[in-house]
């Protein structure tokens, strides 16, 4: 199995387009399903492996106290490996077709309320280069609503300030046109004037934000950052890269956005991912009308 592991994992990276992260999630799975394989001891080819075979696996997974989101995510790594397989013509059968995958407990995103947002926007409040960066970087996040991924690839060249807009790269290589809002664009002219040209010093390269050495900024350096500023305005929730993305979609929904142009800018494939937002704010408002309503 190993080598048609590897095709595999080639296939998602180069054709599919997606994201390292994605592709090295795809790895692990599959490299522990290959070792459950093996250690059977009955399966001598990619034919002998049957429905049963993963079953056993699942609840091998199961034993092991793996929760029902990692086992949900693991058969779904099989059963995309399987179909490749007989796509490609390695097996002439599919024996994930009629698996049962876990239904994974659905869980409503953490966001921000509009006063913790613009206490987080907030903390950078210094008129030094790196404070300029994080300020423009927080202000793009919540007005486009996108991956941190997507952020820290951003280059100069797809940020056009003047026309209110960015245009972002996302999965599988999907180009979408996010508009920007007065605030954000207002940081964003700030930074490339005073804060970019300080830090890329003698560096050339066409990323937007930069670390305080000029290079590309990482997604382990935006997330120090964020927990930085974070503490800085005193909100306690737990915050994630991702917060910022959910409040982005929230708010817009509360404020009577359309639930497409929502799924266009957030690049959803499919607008069930967009539908939680809407979940997400009949949730707050039970907890305004408990919390308010006097006969609630």
């Amino acid at each position: 199995m190993e080598r048609e592991r590897n095709e595999f994992l080639d296939y998602i990276n180069a054709e599919r387009g997606l994201a390292h992260n994605t592709v090295q999630s795809y790895e692990r799975d599959l490299k522990q399903y290959e070792h459950f394989v093996k250690r059977l001891g009955t399966v001598t080819s990619i034919d002998d492996i049957e429905k049963q075979t993963i079953e056993d696996f699942m609840y091998f997974l199961k034993e092991q106290g793996r929760a029902e989101t990692t086992i949900a995510r693991t058969v779904a790594s099989i059963r995309s490996f399987h179909q490749f397989l007989l796509r490609e013509n390695y097996t002439k059968k599919d024996p994930s077709i009629h698996l049962e995958i876990p239904k994974r407990e659905k869980r409503l995103p953490s966001i921000l309320t509009l006063k913790e947002v613009e206490a987080l926007l907030e903390a950078p409040s210094g008129k030094d280069e790196i404070s300029i960066r994080n300020r423009a970087m927080l202000e793009t996040l919540y007005a486009t609503g996108m991956r941190v991924s997507e952020l820290i690839n951003l280059t100069v060249a797809n940020t056009h300030v003047s026309m209110g807009f960015v245009r972002c790269i996302g999965k599988g290589k999907k180009e979408r046109i996010i508009p920007l809002g007065k605030e954000a664009a207002k940081a964003l002219q700030c930074y490339l004037e005073h804060g970019r040209r300080a830090l890329i010093k003698t560096n050339h390269h066409e990323f937007l934000f930069v670390n305080h050495r000029g290079n590309p900024l990482t997604r382990q350096g935006f997330w120090k950052i964020l927990k930085q500023l974070a503490s800085k305005a005193s909100i306690e929730k737990s915050l994630t890269p991702h917060t910022l993305r959910h409040s982005f979609a929230t708010h817009l929904i509360e404020n009577g956005a359309d639930l497409r142009a929502v799924q266009e800018m957030l690049g959803h494939e499919d607008i069930s991912t967009t539908q939680v937002y809407t979940q997400v704010t009949k949730a707050r408002m039970k907890d305004v009308y408990a919390q308010y309503h006097p006969r609630a």
